[in-house]
């Protein structure tokens, strides 16, 4: 997954064919890209390789934090932090198990 994922950050992204799974470091959030020609995805729970399940979105967590700052998520400029996962990364421990192969009953996460 993680071949997959280092794919998705490469000049071509998205539109690249072999790219199957996406990752949005803003939510937390997998994906599967949509090719319409946008950044659309449809949202994965579970690894597709292992059947390992996926951190939890931080969606709702973002809009709220958005929301806390007295902003509009829909209307208003967000802070630079927002547009990636600064907001909520600086907050993560130091993880004690590798990401590289994950068994199905763990969870997996990027980084």
């Amino acid at each position: 997954m993680r071949d997959q994922l280092a794919r998705s950050e490469s000049d071509a992204g998205e539109d690249d064919p072999d790219v199957v799974v996406v990752y949005d470091a803003k939510f937390d959030e997998y994906g599967l890209p949509v090719r319409d020609g946008g950044a659309s995805m449809v949202v994965i729970g579970y690894c597709p390789w292992c059947g390992g399940r996926l951190p939890a979105s931080r969606r709702d967590a973002w809009f709220d934090a958005v929301e806390g700052l007295g902003l509009d998520a829909w209307e208003d400029e967000v802070p630079g932090e927002f547009r990636g996962d600064g907001w909520w990364a600086r907050d993560l421990v130091e993880e004690t198990t590798s990401r590289d192969y994950v068994e199905p009953e763990k969870v997996i996460s990027p980084a």
